[in-house]
């Protein structure tokens, strides 16, 4: 079973034998006001607000396309929101902003000056500035507010004005939401980067690692672990409310899936099985967890409701793992050797009508829908070593985003143009040399970069936005 599990999985089971398009809910808060999560949005009027119509955070055609950004990243200016507190602000922003490889944040916006008035857009135009950032922050502690502005410098019109208010410990969750609004207005697509990743924190050996779940803000921010490591710890899944992960834990020498919930760090087993259950991934409403469960030498793909209940929707004969639901939840992605090697399937929800849709040279592993829909992302193996790719989900369409020793466990952000996974390099003798990490790469195949942990990573998956 083993070639077609992730390798991290096979690793594991070896040595017990020896994851819309549209704004999400909070996005539109920021964007029109309101309250959510102890932090409240109300919009603000721009200086000249008679000049440029009722309602200056009325959503709007988006200033230029995703693929248009790619080739040409938008030129923004972003000066200081103040000292302190303004200025850890305003690095946030910018970092969001660069990291993503679709915005240029312009070094000399720094010494411009900022402010709540009216700005000189001759200034910023100078600098070739497409698009202006003002803001402030003032407080901290119990109470901070946070002022910004995102302008159109050609046509010198403000394009969103929010301010926030909540306790100074939600700063950095202000400034990728501010990121997030910068990106939306600019783009059209809701943003990614008010986030969190999990992931297994290694350390120790390839041969006998110690592994946690570990959870950070996308850009590697807060990172804490979840687990003690007494145990292998494999695939976290995020639940769509992002309040609960399931994972695979070998607690016990039982390897069976879990769900740990966020808010009380409490674990439980989640479906009871003579055989081993792996490769947990959530319904899109939650309600459910699809996995594979061993059965003699082969495996099959079970529903399991939170609530109790269990449905058994493949019983091939051969080894069916890593099902992953489309967005809408009418279909299921998976992987199967029923036609002697791994290749990728998909099925209705409820079982039954498998079509292949895998037909490239090598074996197939670990698919992931996209929440856009438009994409399946998986890795291919063969060659002597892996590629992390995407195809159209009828098979069509298939292309390759990076190659390397080893590149798995795919999982796409929430507006579905950026996955994360997992880089391996090869292991010397006696182990040594091997190394773990997490990286992030485009749809496209672009703006390829390593993310940052404080030791060895693997299986990344992202977060949904917060509701």
């Amino acid at each position: 079973m083993s070639h077609l599990l992730d390798d991290d999985t096979a690793q594991g089971l070896a040595d017990l034998a020896a994851d819309r398009r549209g704004l999400a809910r909070r996005q539109a808060i920021a964007l029109a006001g309101g309250v959510f999560g102890g932090i409240a949005a109300v919009p603000l009027l721009a200086p000249r607000a008679s000049a440029q119509g009722a309602n200056p955070n009325a959503p709007g055609a988006a200033e230029i396309s995703v693929a248009g950004a790619r080739q040409e990243p938008i030129p923004i200016a972003i000066p200081s929101f103040g000292p302190g507190l303004g200025d850890q602000i305003t690095s946030v922003i910018n970092n969001d902003l660069a990291g993503c490889g679709l915005f240029r944040p312009l070094g000399a916006a720094a010494s411009a000056g900022g402010g709540s008035g009216m700005p000189d857009f001759a200034t910023y135009k100078a600098m070739g500035a497409r698009a202006l950032v003002t803001g402030s922050a003032q407080g901290g502690g119990s109470n901070a507010r946070v002022e910004f502005r995102l302008w159109d410098v050609n046509a010198g019109q403000q394009l969103q004005g929010t301010a926030f208010t909540t306790s100074g410990a939600n700063w950095r969750r202000i400034a990728h939401m501010i990121a997030d609004v910068i990106y939306s207005r600019m783009l059209g697509e809701s943003g990614y980067f008010d986030t969190r990743i999990c992931y297994v924190a290694r350390s120790g050996s390839r041969s006998s690692p110690v592994t946690r779940l570990a959870i950070m803000d996308q850009d590697s921010a807060n990172n804490r672990v979840l687990t003690g490591g007494e145990w292998l710890v494999l695939s976290p899944r995020f639940a769509p409310h992002a309040d609960q992960i399931a994972f695979m834990s070998f607690a016990n020498n039982r390897p069976r899936v879990y769900l740990y919930d966020l808010g009380s760090g409490r674990q439980r087993v989640l479906g009871e099985f003579p055989g081993m259950s792996f490769s947990p991934r959530f319904s899109p409403d939650g309600g459910s967890v699809l996995m594979a469960v061993t059965r003699g030498g082969g495996s099959d793909i079970w529903r399991v409701s939170l609530g109790g209940g269990r449905t058994q929707l493949t019983n091939s004969g051969a080894i069916d793992v890593s099902p992953c639901y489309s967005p809408d939840g009418s279909q299921i992605v998976f992987c199967s050797d029923r036609d002697g090697s791994p290749q990728l399937y998909v099925m209705g929800a409820g079982g039954g009508g498998a079509k292949r849709i895998s037909y490239g040279k090598g074996q197939y592993e670990s698919p992931v829908w996209s929440p856009r829909g438009d994409l399946i992302a998986f890795s291919r193996i063969g060659g002597g070593g892996f590629a992390l790719g995407v195809m159209n989900p009828d098979g069509s369409g298939e292309r390759t985003l990076t190659s390397g020793f080893t590149v798995e466990g795919a999982s796409f952000c929430p507006n579905g143009r950026v996955i994360a996974y997992c880089e391996q390099s090869a292991a010397g003798s006696g182990g040594g040399g091997f190394s773990s990490w997490l990286s992030q790469i485009d749809i496209a195949g672009f703006n390829q970069r390593r993310m940052s942990t404080p030791g060895g990573a693997s299986g990344p998956a992202w977060s949904p936005l917060a509701g």
